[in-house]
C-alpha cells in the first residue's frame, strides 16, 4: 500500500508530505484548492508523461516520492524484477518511487534511490496502484473494453493469453505460408541465381591451397634460365665439374680431411674436429646431388606457365565475385547449396505450413470454445453482482447483461461446423448491456445511461470487478460526480468495504485494497478511517496547497461546510453522519 507521499515545487504545492491510513482515506476540500493536482503528482511518480509547466514557478525543478509497504503477494510479483535489476534492499517490504522534472525537459526516475529507466519505472508502479479519474467512466461505454474487463472478473485472463499464443503463433505460421505463395516466382529466381554460383564455383575444381601452389608454380616456370643457371653454379663449385677451376670445395675438404686425419694420430684430443669436418663433407656431397636432382627437374614449358597463369586469373575473377579467398568461395558454394536445397523443398514446405494451419485452427476454435464458454457462465455472475450493486445505489429495477456475438468468416477457427472470426482474445464479440428501466429492452450502455446513471453504474462495475482485483492501492477522482446526497451513504459504504478484503462471492485470497478518494460529498466521506482537508492559502503573494489530516471535531466541521453552512443544525447533521458511518462500519 501507498504509505508516504512527498511533494515539492508541483504546481501549486510547496512542499507536502502525506501519510496514508492503510484503509478509507477520503480527501476534501473547495474546487481547485489542489486534490487533484496531488493525484496528478501521484501520475507522474508512477510513470505518466511529464509537463515542464507543472514545475512551480520560480523553481528549478519539481519533485515527488511515493513510498509503498509490500505485502507477501506483491514481493513476489516485484522482488524478481529488483533483484535482476540491482535495486532490492535489505527491507524487501519497502518500495521507494521518486520523479524529479526539471525546467530543462530532462526528468529523473529512481527507484529506491538508484536512477532507473522511465518504462522500469513504470513496470514496477503498474501492480501498485489503480487510478480511476474522473471520466474514467466514458471507457466502460466502449464495448473494447468490456471483454478485457469480464476476463478479468472470471479469472480467465491466464486461458485468454493461451489462446493468443497459439493465435500469434498461428499468424507467423500463416505469414510464412503467403510469403511462400506470394514470392513463388522471386523464390525460382533466387535458386537460379543459387545454382548458377554452385555450378560456376563447382566448375573450377577449386583446392583451399591451390592459390599459393599455383604462384610458386609460375615464379619457377617464369624464371627457369635463371634457376638453371645458378643450380648449375652451384654444383660446379662444390664437385669441380664443369668448371675452369682446378680444385673444387668438395676437393679442398677432402685435403683438410687428410691432414687432420694425420693430426688426430698424434693428439686425439683433435678427433672431434676430424667428425665435424667429415659431417660438413658428408652434407656438401648430399646437397651437390640434390642440386643435380633439382637440375634435372627444371623444365622450360611456356604452355604450362600460360596454363597457370589462365588458372590464376579465373580464381582472381572468382574472388571478386564471391570471395576474398578460396575457402570464403567454397563457403559460399556450402551455403549457397544449403539455401538451395531449403528452396527446393518449398512445396514441401508449404504443404507443411498449410497443414499446421488447419490443425492450429482447429486447436484453437477448441479452446476459444471452452474459453466462450467459461465466458458465458461468468456473464451470469458478473450481471447479478453488477444488479445487486445497483439496486444498493437506489437504481433497484435496472437490468444488466453481457450481449455475446460471434461472426462467422472464411477461413476463420473451426467450432463445431462453422467457422467464424477470431483475433488474441478469442471468438467473442462482448459488449455490457443495461435497461434503467423496467419494461425497457436491453441496450448498449452509451445509449440509455443518464450521466448520474453512469456514474452510478461505473461504480458499481468497479465495486464488482474490484472485488476480484489485487491491486493493493485504489485511487478513485470526484467518481461521485452526478450522484446525489441520498445515495452517498452507499457509496461510501461501498468504497469502504473494498479495505476489508473478500466481499461476498469474491475468492476468499482477495485481500484488503487501501482505497483513496477525492469527493465531495460528505455522506461518502464520513466513512473516511483517515480524512485529509485541502485548502489553498495566498502568503506574500505565492498561492500554496496545505493539506490537514482531520480529527474528530476537525472532520464535523469539514463535513458541515460540504452540507453548505456552519450553523448548529449543520453540525449536527455531520456529527450524525459520522455516527451512522460508524454503526454501518461495525455492522460489517
Amino acid at each position: 500500500m501507498l504509505t508516504e507521499l512527498f511533494i515539492r515545487n508541483f504546481a501549486i504545492i510547496d512542499e507536502l508530505r502525506l501519510q496514508f491510513a492503510s484503509g478509507f482515506n477520503v480527501l476534501t476540500g473547495e474546487t481547485g484548492a489542489g486534490k487533484s493536482i496531488i493525484l496528478d503528482a501521484m501520475l507522474l511518480v508512477l510513470g505518466n508523461r511529464a509537463d515542464t509547466t507543472m514545475v512551480r514557478a520560480e523553481a528549478e525543478s519539481a519533485y515527488v516520492e511515493a513510498t509503498f509497504r509490500l505485502s507477501k503477494s506483491m514481493q513476489d510479483v516485484l522482488l524478481p524484477i529488483l533483484q535482476e535489476e540491482g535495486l532490492d534492499e535489505e527491507d524487501n517490504d519497502l518500495l521507494l518511487l521518486t520523479r524529479e522534472l526539471r525546467l530543462s525537459g530532462r526528468n529523473i526516475c529512481r527507484i529506491n534511490g538508484r536512477t532507473v529507466s522511465l518504462n522500469l519505472l513504470r513496470q514496477l508502479a503498474e501492480p501498485l496502484i489503480d487510478i480511476h479519474g474522473q471520466g474514467e467512466h466514458l471507457s466502460l461505454l466502449k464495448p473494447k473494453s468490456h471483454l478485457p474487463l469480464l476476463d478479468a472478473y472470471a479469472g480467465l485472463t491466464t486461458a485468454q493469453a493461451a489462446v493468443g499464443r497459439e493465435v500469434g503463433l498461428l499468424q507467423a505460421k500463416q505469414r510464412e505460408l503467403n510469403d511462400l505463395r506470394q514470392n513463388e516466382r522471386m523464390i525460382q529466381q533466387h535458386a537460379d541465381m543459387l545454382q548458377f554460383q554452385i555450378e560456376e564455383i563447382d566448375a573450377a575444381k577449386l583446392k583451399p591451397e591451390e592459390e599459393d601452389e599455383l604462384r610458386e608454380e609460375r615464379t619457377r616456370l617464369a624464371n627457369a634460365e635463371q634457376l638453371t643457371q645458378s643450380a648449375t653454379e652451384a654444383i660446379a663449385n662444390l664437385t669441380g665439374l664443369d668448371s675452369d677451376s682446378e680444385q673444387s670445395v668438395i676437393d679442398l675438404l677432402g685435403q683438410v680431411e687428410r691432414s687432420l686425419t694425420q693430426l688426430v694420430k698424434f693428439d686425439e684430443s683433435k678427433h672431434g674436429l676430424l667428425e665435424n669436418l667429415q659431417g660438413l663433407s658428408f652434407q656438401l656431397n648430399e646437397t651437390a646431388v640434390e642440386l643435380q636432382d633439382y637440375l634435372e627437374e627444371i623444365e622450360f614449358n611456356p604452355g604450362r606457365l600460360d596454363f597457370v597463369e589462365e588458372r590464376l586469373e579465373l580464381i582472381n575473377r572468382l574472388k571478386r565475385k564471391y570471395g576474398g579467398s578460396i575457402s570464403e568461395m567454397l563457403a559460399l558454394r556450402d551455403n549457397a547449396q544449403k539455401e538451395l536445397d531449403k528452396l527446393s523443398h518449398s512445396e514441401e514446405n508449404k504443404a507443411t505450413l498449410e497443414k499446421d494451419v488447419e490443425q492450429l485452427l482447429h486447436r484453437i476454435g477448441k479452446l476459444a470454445k471452452v474459453l466462450s464458454d467459461q465466458r458465458k457462465l461468468a456473464a451470469k455472475r458478473l450481471a447479478t453482482a453488477v444488479e445487486q450493486e445497483l439496486g444498493d445505489l437506489r437504481m433497484a429495477g435496472t437490468r444488466f447483461s453481457v450481449d455475446f456475438q460471434v461472426e462467422e468468416q472464411r477461413n476463420g477457427v473451426y467450432v463445431g461446423d462453422q467457422q467464424l472470426a477470431f483475433d488474441r482474445m478469442g471468438i467473442d464479440k462482448v459488449e455490457f448491456l443495461l435497461s434503467p428501466n423496467p419494461g425497457e429492452p436491453l441496450k448498449p450502455m452509451a445509449k440509455v445511461a443518464s450521466g448520474g446513471e453512469t456514474a452510478r453504474l461505473m461504480l458499481a462495475l468497479k465495486t464488482a470487478l474490484t472485488a476480484v482485483d489485487n491491486t493493493p492501492t485504489l485511487i478513485f477522482d470526484e467518481i461521485d460526480q452526478g450522484i446525489g446526497g441520498r445515495v452517498g451513504d452507499t457509496v461510501g459504504q461501498k468504497l469502504w468495504g473494498l479495505t476489508k478484503g473478500a466481499q461476498d462471492g469474491a475468492p476468499a485470497e482477495v485481500s484488503a485494497h487501501q482505497v483513496i478518494v477525492v469527493t465531495h460529498l460528505p455522506q461518502l466521506a464520513g466513512y473516511g478511517d483517515a480524512h485529509f482537508h485541502v485548502s489553498k492559502h495566498v502568503n506574500d503573494g505565492r498561492t500554496s496547497t496545505k493539506v490537514i489530516n482531520l480529527d474528530r471535531d476537525g472532520r464535523i466541521r469539514e463535513l458541515a461546510a460540504m452540507l453548505g453552512t456552519q450553523d448548529e443544525h449543520a453540525r449536527q447533521g455531520a456529527d450524525s453522519i459520522l455516527q451512522l458511518a460508524a454503526q454501518n462500519k461495525a455492522k460489517k
